[in-house]
């Protein structure tokens, strides 16, 4: 059986599971992006940015939202402006630097957030309907090993 970008039987154990997990989250992440773009007519990169907002109440600044979802400043720049655009997140300067601006949802957008949350939870539920949850854990357990071990250089 062949795996996506190469990854052949005959090919080393390492570029293996590398291919298998690409695969996998390529599959899940694909249903999302298109989820997103049918039920709420919305991105996942925006969704993602809301997302890390959310999980900090008193707001973040740009850097920090781009260290957070690995992603460049131009990036983020351009989807928070478009939230903000929308009325779903707020841009103010920073108090302890003026060079520095700090993002936060609205209450519109916490709301909006919410329901695409909710969503977001159900479709990566179906994703996995079919693998047991044994198996997650062992899988979740084993994935933990590997970013232990990918994470010491």
């Amino acid at each position: 059986m062949q795996e996506k970008h190469g990854g052949s039987i005959a090919a080393s154990m390492d570029l293996r599971v590398w291919v298998r997990l690409l695969s996998c989250a390529m599959r899940i992440e694909k249903r999302l992006r298109r989820n997103f773009a049918d039920q709420f007519g919305t991105t996942l990169p925006r969704f993602d940015i809301m997302a890390s907002l959310d999980r900090y109440p008193e707001g973040q600044t740009m850097g920090e939202l781009s260290r957070a979802l690995l992603v460049s400043n131009g990036n983020v720049t351009s989807i928070v402006k478009q939230l903000n655009a929308q009325g779903l997140v707020t841009i103010r300067t920073d108090p302890n630097d003026r060079r520095s601006a700090i993002v936060t949802l609205t209450d519109q957008g916490k709301r909006q957030f919410g329901e695409m949350a909710k969503a977001h939870h159900g479709w990566v539920g179906e994703a996995l309907a079919n693998f047991p949850a044994s198996k997650q854990k062992q899988l979740y357990a084993l994935l933990e090993d590997l970013k232990t071990s990918i994470g010491r250089d």
